[in-house]
């Protein structure tokens, strides 16, 4: 019998948050993990109450050859980071492991790594480390 590690396990889970996900481009998905529990989960998507893009079947950001990584602000979703963090409590997150699985929108494996913005929230929610599976294997980054 093989076991996966753990690192494997909860990669797995965000990657099966991602399929939440509401994005055409990207769909994220994030597990805030502390002492072998899970404290949050998130996925990018619009903001609660705004259209998802997945429903009006169109990305703007696309539409307008913005290329991925820049100018965020003209993006409608809340990234996958962002909502694990807005749904845990911070004395929860101290300390804590962040996991994060992304895939393009031709469902291949991306290369996850949170923005500038989501690096800053992640720091401040007192998360210590983000683990992520690249085409290289498990990459853990300490902050």
């Amino acid at each position: 019998m093989h076991r996966i590690s753990k690192d494997e396990y909860y990669l797995g889970i965000a990657a099966a948050v991602s399929q939440r996900s509401t994005c055409l481009r990207r769909r994220y998905g994030a597990v805030i993990i502390k002492n072998d529990e899970i404290i949050s989960t998130g996925y990018n998507g619009a903001a609660r109450g705004e259209p998802n893009c997945c429903d009006i079947g169109e990305c703007w950001r696309a539409k307008n050859n913005i290329p991925h990584g820049e100018q965020y602000e003209k993006c409608v979703a809340v990234h996958a980071e962002q909502n694990a963090i807005i749904s845990a409590a911070r004395r929860d997150m101290l300390g804590s492991t962040l996991y994060l699985a992304g895939f393009d929108e031709n469902g291949e494996m991306a290369n996850p790594a949170p923005c500038l913005i989501c690096s800053r929230l992640i720091r401040n929610a007192g998360i210590k480390e983000i683990v992520v599976r690249t085409e290289n294997g498990i990459e853990k980054h300490e902050l």
